[in-house]
C-alpha cells in the first residue's frame, strides 16, 4: 500500500470535519438517547435490533438484514464497490432489562447505563450516511455497517464470529467503534480466557466445625493460591480477579461461592498454561477438602496484531494528531480480536470521553463527540484510499 494526496486530504481536513459535524448535534444525541433507552442485554437484543434496522432503512441503506444470531447489517454502496470496509459496533450491554434505562441529557453530558458501552458507538452507524453527505464525501469502497449481537460475557463475540464466518463478501478492512475513550487506538488483541469458578459445599454444616466450613473458606484458599502463581512481566501477562458472589446472611455458612476472573497475555499459549495451573489448584481443593469445585471458560481470545507501522494505524495516528489528540495505544479483548484472527486488518476507535463505565450513572461528554465522529470519517476515508491503491 502507498499514501496519496486524497489520504493526505483526510488528515488535513479532519478539524474542518469536526466543525461541520457539530451541525448534526441534535440528530446524533437523539439517536444515542433512543438507543441507550432500549434494553439490550446479551442474547436479548431484539428490540434494539428492530430499532437499528428501521434506522438503516430510514437512511436509505441497501441490504438491511437481520441474521440468525440477531446481527443487524446494512450496506452503504461505494462509487466503485470493488472493496468492502466493515464498520462494527456491539449492540449488547451489561444491563438487564429490569433496570431503569432512562438517559439524562445535560448541557455537557449524556448520563445513564450503557451510554458509553455502547449506545453512543451504535448510534454512529446509522449516522454515517448523514455524516458523509454533510461533508460531501463519497467512498470508493462499500461500507458494511454491522450492529454485532452477543458480544459481551457469555456471548463470547458470537455475533461477529457468525458474521465473519458467513459474510459472502471479502472484507478489506475493519473499524470497531466504541463510545469511549476518545483517542483510543487499538490495533492488537490480547490472548484471554474469561473464567468462572464455582464452589459448592454440603447444605448441612456440623456445629463443631462451623467456623472452618463453608464455600467462602474454600474459595478464599483457591484465591490465595491463584495469587501465588508466578506471572511474567515479559510478555505482559495478568490475572484479573473481577468479582466474588457468596452468602445470604451473617450467621449461615455459605454453601455456594463464585469467582469470576480473566487471564490475559500477549504471548500465545501463556493464557492456557496459567489456566491449566488453576485447574490443578481446583483438583487439589476437591481432593483435600472434599467439596465440589468447577471451572468454566466463558470466553476465549487469541493474541494478534496488525502492527504499529501498518498504514491504517499510521493514518489513524496522523488523524488524531490533526485533532490535537494524543493516541491512547492499548490492546483489545473485544470485537477487534475476531477480525485480526480472520486476517482482516482492523482497529478499534473511541468517540468521546466518559466516566463510570458499567455504573448506573455511566456518562459521556457531548462536546468531544464531534471530534470522535470526525476522526471516524477521516479514518474510513484514509482506509478507503489505501485500499484503492493496493
Amino acid at each position: 500500500m502507498s499514501g496519496n494526496n486524497k489520504n493526505d486530504t483526510a488528515v488535513a481536513s479532519v478539524a474542518a470535519y469536526r466543525d461541520k459535524l457539530e451541525s448534526l448535534r441534535e440528530q446524533v444525541l437523539a439517536d444515542a438517547v433512543m438507543i441507550g433507552e432500549i434494553p439490550a442485554p446479551t442474547f436479548k437484543e431484539d428490540r434494539l435490533v428492530n430499532f437499528l434496522s428501521d434506522r438503516f432503512t430510514e437512511e436509505g441503506l441497501d441490504q438491511v438484514t437481520v441474521d440468525e444470531v440477531h446481527n443487524v447489517t446494512a450496506i452503504l454502496p461505494g462509487k466503485t464497490g470493488e472493496k468492502n470496509i466493515l464498520v462494527a459496533a456491539h449492540i449488547d450491554r451489561v444491563w438487564d432489562s429490569s433496570i431503569d434505562h432512562t438517559i439524562t441529557v445535560t448541557a455537557d453530558s449524556l448520563i445513564g447505563p450503557g451510554i458509553a458501552d455502547n449506545a453512543l458507538g451504535v448510534a454512529s452507524l446509522p449516522m454515517l450516511p448523514v455524516m458523509l453527505q454533510t461533508l460531501g464525501i463519497e467512498m470508493d469502497a462499500n461500507l458494511i455497517l454491522l450492529g454485532a449481537s452477543r458480544s459481551l460475557g457469555r456471548g463470547d463475540l458470537e455475533g461477529l464470529r457468525f458474521f465473519t464466518d458467513n459474510v459472502p463478501m471479502t472484507i478489506g478492512a475493519g473499524v470497531c467503534v466504541e463510545g469511549v475513550q476518545l483517542g483510543r487506538l487499538s490495533y492488537s488483541s490480547l490472548g484471554m480466557n474469561r473464567c468462572e469458578i464455582n464452589v459448592s459445599t454440603p447444605e448441612e454444616q456440623h456445629w463443631e466445625s462451623w467456623s472452618l466450613s463453608g464455600a467462602i473458606i474454600t474459595l478464599n484458599k483457591i484465591v490465595q493460591q491463584i495469587l501465588a502463581i508466578k506471572i511474567p512481566t515479559v510478555p505482559k501477562t495478568s490475572i484479573i480477579l473481577g468479582s466474588i458472589f457468596s452468602g445470604s446472611s451473617f450467621n449461615v455458612p455459605s454453601t455456594r461461592a463464585t469467582l469470576r476472573f480473566e487471564v490475559r497475555s500477549e504471548e500465545p499459549g501463556m493464557v492456557a498454561g496459567i489456566r491449566e495451573e488453576i485447574e490443578e489448584l481446583i483438583e487439589m481443593a476437591i481432593a483435600e477438602q472434599r467439596v465440589d469445585v468447577s471451572l468454566e471458560v466463558l470466553a476465549r481470545r487469541k493474541p494478534g496484531s496488525i502492527g504499529f507501522d501498518h498504514p491504517f494505524v499510521k493514518a489513524a495516528r496522523d488523524i488524531l494528531r490533526g485533532l490535537d489528540i494524543d493516541p491512547l495505544v492499548a490492546p483489545s479483548i473485544s470485537e477487534l480480536s475476531v477480525l485480526i484472527e480472520k486476517g482482516i486488518p482492523s482497529m478499534t476507535l473511541g468517540l468521546t470521553n466518559g466516566d463510570r463505565k458499567h455504573q448506573l450513572d455511566e456518562s459521556v461528554q457531548i462536546a468531544p463527540v464531534f471530534k470522535g465522529l470526525a476522526q471516524l470519517v477521516a479514518v474510513l476515508q484514509s482506509i478507503d484510499q489505501l485500499l484503492e491503491n493496493e
